[in-house]
């Protein structure tokens, strides 16, 4: 399926058209495996005829919680190819948070890591609570940590598969408005919602994004950011896929080797949020390394100082330098600066609207809550049209939740966020989570979190706490609670024992108040 313009409309057909015109081009590179587009293609087709073969249906959920390897490409292309949704679970959630997401989404297979930064996530769902999971397949992550298991990649791979032409019917049977996707946001209530994007949305909103970065097949791109996140996998994955650009992931984040693989792949483009940068310049031995290569990067999540934008410029030669701004909700896009545009107005700005956004600030007088309208709006909540008609009104406006200007040049600059959420090293959090966590544990009696500016993080948690009366509880307590509960980027990093937590007339916390003390 095609747009006027000869461009696929759905991942399939994208991948189908890039094994045509890009066969020998590499794709993926990783330590282990390289492959071309039509390697990539053959690939993506044999494992989507091993899903099919355990009795995935088109429109099933298949879930995929893992890493940056390139297991994670090739599953998420396969499932794709095989009809199937998309469901990426976040690497930093505990068994009880991927299982609640398994649980809401019935997903019959999961992909899913082995042992990652010492953890075995999987070993410890519980699979009686999930009825509708019937297979599991692990990815082997740390020292090949899966490959000899029950459930392994390769005996995956080995097991029952369809037929080859069966799975090219599936994927020519894919259509645009088909959903691609559900990607799992934390709502204000404290629990996640399901974004359901189609695979129209999914392709033309990162094509709008590659095309302000200039991306090309000549592009090398080191991808940092996880796939399981809008921007490793729209961003990432499906940006390059549609632009030829060879895509090497990097499985977690350090400073050396990400310049090491800069140097040595001759990358071009790295995107991520302002502290890779800020690494990057302050490690002892950039000065070892050549990295006169990269000419594109693109951050946003968090407050950029105009001289960092200016020390990426000056100091890392890069050329092209932007600032974008988006949310799950709008295909996980909005607006984004321009090549030309001057380093004041990619640190203070998001830039103006791409992928046919339409931006209005709901005020007649400066600052106010940011609204977008598009055919990238998300398709809705899953099981929530309550949820959904919230947040979009009856003119298609997208209501972000998020407080902004726009200035006469129509850049948008966010000043504020209407649902208490703050960004800790590139992930939202969202407060009421973590403070519902904490009224659980015993000797709480009453809490609210806010987000604090973090050199490192960009902002972390605080937890300003009101013990009950002869409660024995500490600090360490109440990060060792929430440690145990929640992902390692929701965690409070400090905890502030109060009386009592300042609240207004109506009996709302005046977190501003809690801001001053912290």
């Amino acid at each position: 399926m095609t747009a006027a313009n000869g461009h696929p409309l759905t991942t399939p057909a994208v991948l189908d058209r890039m094994a045509f015109d890009y066969a020998d081009h590499e794709a993926l590179v990783t330590p282990d495996r390289r492959f071309t587009f039509a390697e990539l293609r053959d690939e993506v087709r044999r494992t989507a005829a091993a899903i099919a073969g355990l009795g995935v249906h088109p429109g099933d959920r298949v879930a995929l919680w893992s890493p940056n390897t390139w297991h994670w490409v090739v599953a998420c292309l396969a499932t794709h190819y095989a009809g199937a949704v998309l469901v990426p679970l976040n690497t930093r959630y505990t068994a009880g948070e991927a299982a609640d997401i398994l649980a809401r989404t019935e997903a019959p297979l999961l992909f899913v890591m082995g042992r990652f930064l010492g953890a075995d996530r999987a070993g410890e769902l519980d699979r009686a609570s999930l009825p509708a999971l019937r297979h599991i397949v692990r990815i082997p992550v740390e020292d090949a940590d899966g490959t000899e298991q029950k459930g392994s990649w390769e005996e995956f791979l080995a097991g029952p598969q369809v037929p080859l032409h069966e799975v090219d019917a599936r994927a020519r049977a894919v259509s645009p408005d088909d959903v691609s996707d559900i990607l799992f946001t934390s709502g204000t209530t404290g629990r996640s919602k399901g974004v359901l994007c189609a695979h129209r949305q999914s392709l033309s909103a990162p094509a709008a994004w590659a095309k302000c970065g200039e991306l090309t097949s000549a592009d090398r791109y080191l991808c940092i950011n996880p796939f399981f996140h809008n921007f490793g996998y729209k961003a990432g994955i499906l940006a390059c896929l549609q632009t030829g650009a060879t895509l090497i992931p990097q499985l977690t984040f350090d400073p050396e080797q990400a310049m090491r693989t800069v140097q040595e792949q001759q990358i071009t483009v790295l995107p991520g949020p302002p502290t890779i940068y800020q690494s990057l310049l302050d490690h002892p031995s950039r000065k070892d390394f050549d990295l006169s290569s990269l000419r594109f990067a693109v951050t946003g999540a968090a407050i950029v100082p105009v001289v960092l934008i200016e020390r990426m410029q000056s100091e890392l030669d890069i050329e092209i330098v932007l600032t974008a701004y988006g949310l799950t909700e709008a295909s996980g896009f909005g607006t984004m600066c321009r090549p030309d545009d001057d380093p004041v107005t990619v640190a203070t700005t998001c830039g103006r609207p791409i992928a046919g956004f339409e931006l209005r600030i709901d005020s007649e007088d400066g600052a106010g809550e940011v609204l977008l309208r598009g055919p990238n709006v998300m398709l809705g909540y899953l099981d929530d049209p309550a949820a959904t008609a919230a947040a979009i009104d009856a003119d298609g406006w997208l209501h972000t939740g998020d407080v902004g200007t726009v200035d006469a040049a129509g850049n948008l600059r966010i000043t504020d966020r209407l649902k208490d959420m703050y960004i800790c090293g590139g992930f939202n959090v969202y407060p009421a989570e973590v403070e519902q966590t904490l009224m659980r544990l015993d000797g709480v009696a009453d809490v609210a979190v806010i987000g604090v500016p973090d050199e490192r993080l960009g902002e972390v948690g605080c937890a300003f706490v009101v013990p009950r009366q002869r409660a024995d509880i500490d600090e360490e307590a109440v990060i060792a609670y929430t440690r145990k509960h929640l992902a390692n980027f929701k965690i409070p990093r400090s905890v502030v024992f109060v009386d009592a937590l300042p609240r207004n007339a109506g009996g709302k916390v005046v977190k501003p108040t809690l801001r001053e003390m912290a």
